[in-house]
C-alpha cells in the first residue's frame, strides 16, 4: 500500500506522541497534529499539509466539532475522517456518521486491528465495532445505553480456532488441513461465526477477533475476501 498521510487530532499530546511512534515503519505517515478539530482544519485549509486521513477524538461536547467535521467533508471530500475515542457513545456515533466519518474506533483497539481498520477506510469502507454496527443496521441504537461492551458470546471452540486461522490468512483448504476437518465443514463453521459476530467477510471477522483478544497468539496477515 502507498504511503498514507495522517493528521492526528487529540487533546492529549502524550497520546499523539504515542500514535506517531506506533505508525513508525507502517504505511501511515503522520504529517501534522493538533489539539482540536478546528485548529487542525485551519492548518489543512492553510495548505500546510495534505493528509489523506484525519484521525480525531471528539470531546464530550460534540456540536461544534461535528460542524467542523462537516466542513472537512465539504471542503476536502477526498480526506477520510476516523474517530478514535475512549467509549461508545450513541450521540457521538450518530453525529460522526451524519458528518461523514469513515470509522468510529475505540482507543483500546489492538494495534493490528487499528491498522487493518484504517486501511479499510482508505479503501472506502465504513468501519465500526462489530456489535455496534449490528445495532445500527437493526435501528436499535437506543438499546446500547452510553457504552456497549465487546463480547465473544456464543462462539464455539471450533469457531474461535477458525478465527485464529483467519488471522494467519489461511484459506479454507489450509484451515481444513490444520483442524483435520473437511472444507465443507469449514464453510459451515465460517458461515455460522460470521452470522454470530455480524461480520460480512473474513476481513471484518479478523478485525473483530483482534478487538476481542482472539488474535493474541497469531497475527500475521488477514485475507480480504470470503
Amino acid at each position: 500500500m502507498d504511503a498514507i498521510n495522517v493528521f492526528l487530532i487529540d487533546a492529549n499530546k502524550l497520546f499523539r506522541e504515542g500514535m506517531k511512534r506506533l505508525f513508525e515503519g507502517t504505511p501511515f505517515n503522520v504529517v501534522g497534529e493538533a489539539g482540536n478539530l478546528r485548529e487542525g482544519l485551519s492548518v489543512v485549509n492553510a495548505g500546510g499539509v495534505t493528509p489523506h486521513m484525519i484521525l480525531v477524538d471528539l470531546p464530550s461536547g460534540v456540536d461544534e466539532d461535528v460542524d467542523a467535521m462537516r466542513s472537512v467533508r465539504e471542503q476536502h471530500p477526498e480526506i477520510k475522517t476516523v474517530i478514535l475515542t475512549t467509549d461508545l457513545d450513541t450521540r457521538r456515533l450518530s453525529a460522526a456518521l451524519g458528518a461523514g466519518a469513515g470509522g468510529y474506533l475505540l482507543k483500546d483497539i489492538a494495534c493490528e486491528a487499528l491498522m487493518q481498520s484504517l486501511k479499510l477506510v482508505m479503501m472506502g469502507e465504513k468501519v465500526f465495532p462489530t456489535h455496534l454496527a449490528a445495532l445500527l443496521v437493526s435501528g436499535r441504537t437506543d438499546d446500547m445505553g452510553s457504552e456497549l461492551p465487546t463480547r465473544r458470546k456464543g462462539l464455539s471452540q471450533r469457531e474461535v480456532q477458525i478465527l485464529r486461522c483467519l488471522l494467519n490468512g489461511n484459506s479454507n483448504k489450509m484451515i481444513a488441513n490444520h483442524l483435520s476437518i473437511t472444507e465443507a465443514t469449514v464453510k459451515v463453521h465460517l458461515k455460522s461465526l460470521l452470522r454470530k459476530i455480524n461480520a460480512s467477510n473474513r476481513t471484518q471477522a479478523a478485525i473483530w477477533a483482534l478487538n476481542n483478544g482472539i488474535g493474541d497468539q497469531a497475527t500475521e496477515s488477514i485475507a480480504a475476501t470470503v
